[in-house]
């Protein structure tokens, strides 16, 4: 009876530990599209384990990059878009799209609580096992004490790569790629080498320790590579940094002090840069500082020498663990060794040292390490080489693809990738130059092809990678935003769901339907999705009245805005009917863009500048009710104004008209917004 009882007890415990560690879906990486994955799918009521190596979860998002990169907040949408509108609610605002890093970090652990997701800390990938195409099961080590011998094996039906290196996908023998390709691989302008003039040195700057004297030895940071032919492929990779968090507010300032292997040799060219360009401020003159809440920083790269470690990265994407935490070290030696620099070393100018000792570590952000964040930005790694390759042209708009799940609106932008010796084009003489920096703006929102998340069928049928996506290194510059990230991050999520429902292949599942789904449970609770109005997304329920000027200028939400600069002088109006599902009460929102044909950009917009009308007319039909208002515009500019809430009837005979009457400036109409109110 004993002997039955115990094998009895046993087989219970093995079916427990098979409970514990067999799941629907499998997430490996806590990035801020890992979370977001992980939130969707177990929503859609499957059992998911999300693995994060770390102890922090929301990668970059919550690790200081608080200035969000977005490029037109028409192609946030879904959870992202959700992120951002509860980041606002902390700051009481509608939604809000800088913030702080700890701020982040609370509301990405309140998606995995809100769902109950099980997450596993401190573990990285040890092996992946894979039989016909299909990932079985993966083993993972604990990323502190690997020697423990602790490994744990996971056995999921969809396994989701949301890591920043394509860590998963790279061990499941998936393709994969690392550095630029060659122009000519994908009939693109802007890959591969550039040497360009943003983020650059003056002309003239010696690369040698004494200047003009190649026997005296190159300076730190300096390649001997040749530079190849303009647009020619390489393997090296956009520069690493970190997005700092520093703040000004003594009551929560830790002073910046002299870090262990300090060494000022790495920031020689820095003197060098400064004493020609003679910048007045650290800011935009030695750093990027972008103004957070509550007095704090994110900090990114600006100039010739800043913040970017150029060239010192390339080993990175394909390393081994170790590997990867030394180039991490050097990373943050060399950073934290450039804040000391530009405070303390006497050869600075005196005013960009007292202008830096105004900053210092915050107290009550990274507490766990050391208040610096512990997230290195890794800009790009490994990018697979999928079902399909989104390229230049897919950011241009000159090729559409009709799988859409997502989209991007960042221009083309890569960090630089070497920092070379070339000849002075007017002495001949050797100088300094970085190369590899691009940033190609001007084109509208796009969509992302599905079959870039899917390795090729013939590879893995049970595998998404949201992040280490399948695109060309300079169309993965423009997509690799963090937003970008959380929508591509839910989007996989819904297909590995459908997946698993149909019993089919993520490369087989019904596009059409994950789009659909995308649409009507964009917040995957089941939620009343909002209505969106807007002259360029929903031509057919915008109506104007008088000839209004469509421009592609100013802060247009999507594609274009409507401009009138008649200031009443003809009476015109724009006309928004919504098509309402069911009877309901919706809270009204109209965009209030920067006005384009008139002036103007947000940079310079001081509310009056651009002569945007100070106040514009709006009327409202709804239920038993037809209310005119006048709503201040020069004001809360490119943001979302709530105008109030109503109740709308079922069909179309509800509208929302903004008019031109009583203008005394340029009068927009874009886009009208209605959220449910429940």
């Amino acid at each position: 009876m004993k002997r039955l009882t115990l094998v009895l007890l046993l087989s219970l415990s093995l079916k427990v530990a098979m409970a514990q560690t067999t799941y629907d879906i499998c997430i490996y990486g806590g990035t801020s599209a890992g979370v977001i994955a992980a939130y969707t799918a177990k929503m859609n009521g499957k059992s998911v384990l999300l693995i994060e190596p770390s102890r922090r979860l929301g990668g970059l998002s919550s690790g200081g990059l608080g200035q969000t990169d977005i490029g037109n907040k028409y192609a946030v949408t879904g959870l992202a878009r959700d992120f951002y509108r509860r980041i606002g609610q902390h700051y009481g605002k509608f939604e809000q799209w800088t913030f702080e890093p700890h701020v982040a970090l609370n509301l990405f652990q309140q998606y995995i609580s809100r769902a109950k997701v099980e997450v596993w800390y401190d573990y990285r990938l040890f092996s992946v096992k894979k039989q016909k195409g299909v990932i079985e099961e993966i083993v993972v080590e604990n990323a502190i004490y690997p020697e423990s011998k602790t490994n744990r094996t996971i056995r999921a039906k969809v396994f989701i790569d949301c890591t920043y290196e394509g860590d998963l996908m790279a061990k499941a023998g998936v393709s994969y790629t690392v550095g630029r390709e060659a122009n000519s691989l994908y009939g693109e302008t802007w890959n591969g080498v550039q040497m360009l003039d943003k983020h650059q040195f003056p002309k003239g700057i010696s690369p040698y320790r004494i200047p003009g004297d190649s026997t005296s030895g190159l300076l730190w940071g300096i390649s001997e590579a040749p530079l190849l032919p303009n647009g020619s492929g390489d393997k090296s990779v956009q520069a690493y940094n970190f997005r700092i968090c520093l703040t000004n507010n003594p009551e929560n300032r830790i002073a910046i002090t002299r870090p262990p292997r300090y060494d000022s040799t790495k920031y020689e060219l820095l003197l060098r840069q400064v004493a020609i360009e003679k910048p007045a401020h650290i800011n935009w003159g030695v750093l990027h500082i972008a103004d957070m809440p509550n007095q704090k920083t994110d900090i990114n790269n600006k100039g010739g020498l800043s913040t970017d470690m150029i060239g010192m990265n390339f080993a990175y994407p394909e390393a081994d663990y170790e590997t990867r935490q030394q180039i991490i070290q050097e990373h943050l030696d060399y950073t934290k060794g450039f804040l000391y620099f530009v405070g303390h070393d006497p050869r600075m100018p005196v005013h960009l040292r007292e202008q830096m000792l105004e900053w210092g570590y915050p107290k009550d952000e990274y507490l766990e390490n050391d208040h610096f964040t512990p997230q290195l930005y890794i800009r790009e790694a490994r990018r697979m080489i999928g079902e399909y390759v989104m390229t230049q042209h897919n950011c241009e708009n000159r090729e559409v693809v009709p799988d859409g799940i997502a989209m991007a609106a960042y221009s083309m932008d890569s960090h630089n990738c070497q920092r070379l010796i070339v000849k002075d084009p007017d002495t001949g003489e050797a100088m300094v130059q970085n190369e590899g920096d691009v940033q190609v703006h001007g084109f509208h929102p796009y969509p992302i092809s599905y079959r870039s998340l899917v390795p090729k069928r013939t590879e893995c049928t049970n595998l998404l990678v949201p992040v280490c996506h399948s695109a060309s290194h300079i169309a993965y510059g423009s997509i690799r935003m963090e937003p970008v990230f959380m929508a591509l991050g839910q989007a996989a999520a819904a297909a590995a769901v459908l997946s698993l429902n149909g019993g089919s292949s993520v490369q087989e599942i019904s596009v059409e339907d994950l789009q659909r789904s995308l649409v009507t449970n964009p917040l995957a609770d089941g939620s009343r999705p909002e209505i969106l109005l807007d002259n360029d997304v929903t031509p057919d329920a915008v109506h104007a009245m008088g000839e209004w000027k469509k421009s592609t200028e100013g802060g247009k939400y999507a594609r274009t805005q409507l401009v009138d600069e008649s200031k009443g002088a003809d009476r015109k109006s724009v006309r928004f009917i919504p098509s309402i599902p069911a009877q309901g009460r919706y809270a009204v929102y109209i965009f209030n863009p920067y006005p384009g044909g008139g002036g103007g950009n947000p940079a310079q917009y001081d509310g009056k500048t651009t002569g945007k009308s100070s106040k514009t007319k709006i009327e409202i039909q709804a239920l038993k009710t037809q209310k005119v208002l006048t709503l201040p515009t020069q004001t809360q500019v490119n943001e979302w104004i709530k105008v109030d809430t109503f109740e709308f009837v079922a069909g179309t005979d509800n509208y929302i008209e903004l008019s031109n009457e009583g203008a005394d400036g340029i009068v927009v109409a874009d886009a009208i917004l209605l959220i449910p109110v429940e």
